[in-house]
């Protein structure tokens, strides 16, 4: 079965929203969820490792390093 561009688009489209849907953001007050994330260090941490510990500071510079 071929599947026009459009239509591929418009199940990609919906899968995002179902996806959304499900996977609500958190409100402010509410507890982190786990996840975890590659470090400048080149480690991959997570934010269990911390809880309890010492407070997690996640900066995100979006053009460091794109050349944009």
């Amino acid at each position: 079965m071929i599947i026009s561009r459009s239509g591929r688009f418009a199940a990609f489209l919906l899968a995002i929203f179902m996806v959304s849907q499900v996977t609500a953001a958190p409100s402010e007050g509410d507890p982190a969820p786990d996840f975890e994330l590659q470090a400048s260090d080149g480690k991959t941490y997570t934010l269990s490792q911390f809880k309890g510990k010492q407070a997690v500071v996640i900066a995100f510079f979006p053009k460091a390093f794109t050349g944009g």
